[in-house]
């Protein structure tokens, strides 16, 4: 295997793994198609393996590709740290990419965001939002560096760490029967419809674990891949929800709905994840600890 692997040539491949076809990588790259194909091609010469499998005009990475993509990715980030090295006036730099489930993505995060930028001037930040599970998936694919979602994850690749939590609730229409009962039974929910997020989402997953099994016959109403359309189906009377507390707080205030209280345990905790064989630059780094230190 020839020695002369070259920096740009690794840029590519990583870009490729994450937009899987030679056009959009070169667009990301802001390089022609033609220089992206060669770069690539001469990386796969020189490592003397095929790094993706062509499935439709698609490059969809490989055992071999995956084998490389760690190593990869610490390589690049160790040139951003050199670059940190003479540049002190920015102590920070680089991109950081966030993922977040749906609950933390819009009720946590901006302000998490907000302080840490405060915090280190640091403002080159990007949020994704989506379901526990896609967020996990992108992670996986080192599409994200670092994650905060609702629940546990299994995935065997991911290191995970609580750094907070949350608390989930009922919610019902407002002529509910129960509605107004401080210590409303479990039995209460007995023959309900329910409004579920998509499978992936954490707060499905709380509801399956938590109260779906102390209830004898339930329905699924309807699923729901937002957290505003749970609320409002369940304003208009379709079905009860499950949801964070956060989440729901200003429909609550309006009156729009009301919470089911019932004695359960309804807390949940966040956990923040990286990929176990991710580089962990300063940035990161500092990320992760500015996570830890807002959750004591």
């Amino acid at each position: 295997m020839s020695s002369n692997i070259s920096l740009k040539q690794l840029k590519v491949f990583t870009t490729v793994t994450q937009h899987k076809t030679l056009t959009s990588a070169s667009e990301a790259l802001f390089l022609s198609k033609a220089a992206v194909s060669m770069a690539l091609s001469e990386l796969e010469k020189q490592i003397g393996h095929a790094l993706f499998d062509r499935v439709n005009n698609r490059l969809i990475i490989n055992q071999e590709g995956l084998k490389l993509q760690p190593l990869a990715d610490e390589l690049l980030h160790r040139v951003q740290d050199i670059d940190e090295l003479f540049h002190q006036d920015q102590v920070l730099s680089g991109q950081l990419r966030i993922g977040a489930s749906d609950t933390i993505g819009n009720h946590v995060a901006p302000k998490l965001l907000s302080l840490f930028r405060q915090q280190t001037e640091h403002t080159s930040q990007s949020l994704f939002i989506s379901n526990s599970n896609l967020i996990c998936q992108k992670l996986v694919d080192y599409e994200l560096d670092i994650a905060l979602i609702e629940g546990k994850t299994q995935h065997s690749e991911l290191i995970s760490t609580q750094f907070g939590q949350d608390e989930m609730c009922v919610i019902c229409p407002v002529d509910f029967p129960f509605a107004e009962d401080n210590n409303a039974p479990v039995a209460c929910l007995e023959n309900s419809q329910w409004l579920l997020r998509e499978a992936g989402s954490g707060s499905r997953e709380f509801f399956l674990r938590v109260i779906a099994p102390r209830i004898e016959h339930w329905q699924e109403s309807f699923e729901l891949n937002t957290t505003e359309a749970l609320i409002n189906s369940v304003s208009a009377g379709l079905g009860l929800a499950c949801l964070s507390r956060l989440a729901a707080e200003t429909a609550l205030n309006d009156g729009r709905v009301k919470e089911l209280h019932l004695a359960l345990d309804m807390k949940r905790r966040f956990w923040l994840l990286v990929h176990k064989e991710k580089y962990r630059s300063p940035l990161l780094k500092r990320f992760i600890e500015f996570c830890h230190q807002m959750d004591k």
